[in-house]
């Protein structure tokens, strides 16, 4: 089927004959400007600690009345399933604090944060988490059939002693909410607005990718080589396929896949949720086993891309006034083919 009925963009929106990659999405509107990437980035920062300081408040009030105990850093310590709930939630609401620096500061439809068509592509998701789900768990798999010293590196679980139905069931039904969002959240901030922040002023993709790979990576705290390593690796294919899928639905499949299966296997074990470890501080083998799902993740999904790009046809209704979204997805694996 022909492209040829695609029709024009108005004037002042985009350029003729420039339908934009994922990565410049900033300039969708054509009020970008050099500034507000910096702005927005503060804008984020700030409402995110204005929002996180309010949260946290709520819940010292709510537990200092309950009767709570103080922990040694001087927060309320409602227990493990409540902490980390509460740990997910502060992270969490990175999620509305991206969308308003989109709106408010970038002078664009949020949406065009989360995908081209400016919107959360829901079918997409789903598809990429279904590809994930065996992928990651059989790397869970055979990490916890590596041999160590007794602790399972990078689950959370530092022993066997099953918690027991009554405590495990409500702090899994925990985790199905809150995992997905925290996952999405850190993807918004990292896959989302700091790739599309410095894809604004960059029209190389591969500028756009790195820097927030490297910030990501630095934002699970310095651990082992292998684990910095694991992590810089996901930050950079995570982004490879958010630019050549046109959205973030794939890293956030992975990333809430991978994570909703970590915490569910930590919170099954006494004191799995009161680990800090994170993947940072993985081991070079479990390192590797992770990298090989990052991996595998990431070719299925260009494949499955590929196949999805050879039946694409006439444009679908437009979700960004006067954009032609479809014509972006076929302009960015075009940047994919020239620059892979």
């Amino acid at each position: 089927m022909s492209f040829s009925t695609t029709p024009p963009v108005p004037t002042g929106v985009l350029s003729a004959g420039e339908p934009l990659p994922y990565h410049r999405m900033a300039h969708v509107t054509g009020r970008h400007r050099w500034w507000r990437p910096l702005t927005g980035t503060v804008a984020v920062i700030g409402m995110w600690l204005l929002l996180f300081m309010v949260v946290y408040f709520v819940a010292y009030g709510v537990g200092s009345a309950q009767g709570y105990p103080e922990d040694s850093d001087e927060a309320i310590d409602f227990g493990p399933t409540l902490n980390t709930a509460l740990d997910l939630t502060y992270l969490a609401l990175a999620i509305p604090v991206v969308l308003l620096a989109v709106r408010w500061v970038g002078r664009r439809p949020a949406g065009t944060v989360s995908s081209v068509q400016g919107r959360l592509r829901k079918r997409r998701l789903g598809q990429y988490a279904l590809i994930a789900l065996p992928l990651v768990a059989a790397g869970m798999g055979g990490m916890l059939l590596v041999p160590g010293d007794g602790e399972v590196s990078g689950t959370g679980t530092s022993g066997d002693v099953w918690v027991g139905l009554d405590r495990y069931l409500p702090a899994l039904a925990m985790l199905v909410v809150l995992v997905p969002l925290q996952a999405a959240a850190e993807e918004y901030v990292f896959r989302g607005w700091l790739l599309q922040a410095v894809g604004g002023l960059f029209r190389s993709p591969w500028i756009a990718v790195l820097p927030q790979a490297v910030l990501f990576a630095a934002a699970h705290g310095w651990g082992t080589p292998e684990g910095f390593t694991d992590l810089v690796v996901f930050g950079v294919l995570a982004g490879w396929l958010t630019v050549r899928t046109g959205g973030l639905e794939a890293a956030v499949a992975l990333h809430a896949v991978n994570n909703l299966l970590s915490f569910a296997l930590s919170a099954a074990f006494v004191g799995g949720l009161e680990s800090d470890e994170t993947a940072a501080d993985l081991p070079w083998q479990l390192a590797a086993i992770d990298i090989t799902v990052i991996v595998a993740f990431t070719a299925v999904v260009l494949w499955l891309d590929r196949r999805r790009a050879r039946s694409l046809g006439a444009p679908g209704p437009y979700s960004v006034p006067g954009y032609d979204a479809d014509a972006s997805l076929r302009a960015q694996r075009v940047v994919g083919s020239t620059t892979s």
